[in-house]
């Protein structure tokens, strides 16, 4: 027969309540363990580019793309010096010319008319000049024969009042036929003054009519020359010895005057026009040096021209080229150029990150001793290069820290990375 043990049974109880309070127990500091525990931190998949903090000199540059463009001394536009048509097209764009290349023929018969006009023109003129030289070399002669009667009668009366003095002292003769001779050769004497002056003004006035007349002989063959040269320009030449590098015109089309014909360039004689972006350019001096990558050599260059105006955010700046042109180097060729603008000794500086701006506050992964977490540092920056950035506060030398652009990681402050 079974013997009721309440006692038994009152251990029984006891012992499971204990085992549920240890249990309760350690479930709830499991829960508070777990709230307690900070998320893990993310992995940064992919490449990522780092840099090591140094101390030392920094060359602060600026870069831009631009092209290569002719230097205004070596380009040649050709205007059209009448209206004319164009009959020829000779050469077309790309090909080496000389100065003395025709490049197109161009057709106006009223510049061949204005021509022929011009011709007559001047022999007309010449012959004006002739005329006028014959007339007045006749008037002239006429002018010195009568002068010459003139002097010629003067000297007989001062002969003939010379010896009427002397009969006059010998009482040979009376005193009123001395006055009488010495009133003729004292008229004579004036009357060959007056032709003397009279001849000389003549001389000089037949030099005066002769240069006007020249004058207008020079007027004629200068409106030739302008004619010839208006001619001559219908076979349109090159003149500089180059490359012709737009010819934009058809045969058969209509040009007007001062419209542009051609345009000639000397490739050997390039610039370089970099586009700069207007936060970068405020530093950038005539005479600094410069690099242009032409992408088959780099070309030693220096600041020569920088534009005072901003257009769509950038600064226009040209480059002449010092050194040696490439194989391939052409106008419009488009290139990227570096200029150095100054040498900043002893500082602190790191590789520019892919979002950086000068003179900020940057905010930073900086890798750990580990070399796989890395932890968000607040930087200051100052004046940037190209490849650099100077750093004023919140690294030393010998830091690590990630250039990448990590924006996507904005909401962490640990990352891991990867190892690469």
């Amino acid at each position: 027969m079974d013997i009721v043990r309440p006692d038994l049974k009152r251990k029984k109880f006891r012992r499971n309540v204990i085992t549920a309070s240890v249990v309760a127990i350690l479930v709830a500091v499991a829960v508070l363990f777990l709230l307690r525990l900070k998320p893990a931190s993310p992995t940064v998949e992919g490449p990522v580019f780092t840099d090591v903090v140094k101390r030392g000199p920094m060359l602060r540059q600026v870069r831009g793309p631009g092209t290569l463009t002719p230097r205004e001394d070596r380009i040649r536009l050709i205007p059209a010096e009448s209206e004319a048509t164009v009959v020829r097209i000779r050469v077309l764009p790309g090909a080496v010319v000389h100065a003395d290349t025709i490049l197109m023929d161009l057709i106006d018969p009223a510049t061949q008319q204005q021509l022929m006009d011009a011709q007559l023109q001047v022999q007309a003129a010449k012959a004006d000049l002739k005329n006028t030289e014959a007339k007045l070399q006749s008037d002239l002669m006429t002018q010195r024969a009568a002068a010459a009667t003139v002097r010629q009668d003067q000297h007989q009366a001062n002969l003939q009042a010379q010896t009427d003095k002397n009969l006059l002292d010998l009482g040979v003769i009376s005193g009123l036929k001395y006055n009488e001779s010495r009133g003729k050769a004292d008229e004579l004497n004036t009357r060959n003054d007056i032709e003397g002056q009279r001849l000389q003004l003549n001389q000089q006035a037949v030099k005066t009519q002769i240069a006007v007349q020249q004058a207008k002989v020079e007027q004629a063959q200068a409106m030739l020359a302008l004619k010839q040269r208006q001619t001559d320009a219908l076979s349109v030449r090159a003149g500089i010895d180059g490359v012709l590098v737009d010819l934009p015109h058809q045969v058969g089309e209509h040009v007007d005057v001062g419209t542009t014909l051609a345009k000639v360039v000397q490739p050997d004689q390039l610039k370089a026009s970099l586009k700069i972006a207007e936060t970068q350019a405020r530093d950038i001096q005539i005479g600094q040096p410069a690099a242009i990558d032409t992408h088959n050599g780099i070309i030693a260059g220096q600041v020569t021209r920088v534009d005072p105006a901003v257009q769509n955010g950038t600064v226009t700046v040209d480059v002449a080229l010092t050194g040696s042109l490439p194989q391939g180097a052409r106008p419009d060729l488009s290139v990227d150029g570096t200029i150095d603008l100054d040498r900043l000794n002893d500082v602190i500086y790191v590789g520019r990150p892919a979002q950086g701006n000068e003179n900020s506050t940057l905010s930073l992964f900086k890798v750990l001793p580990d070399g796989r977490t890395a932890v968000r540092t607040s930087v200051q920056v100052g004046r940037a290069s190209v490849n650099a950035i100077q750093v004023l506060g919140g690294l030393q030398p010998g830091d690590t820290v990630v250039l990448s652009d990590m924006s996507k990681w904005d909401n962490n402050d640990r990352v891991q990375i990867e190892k690469q």
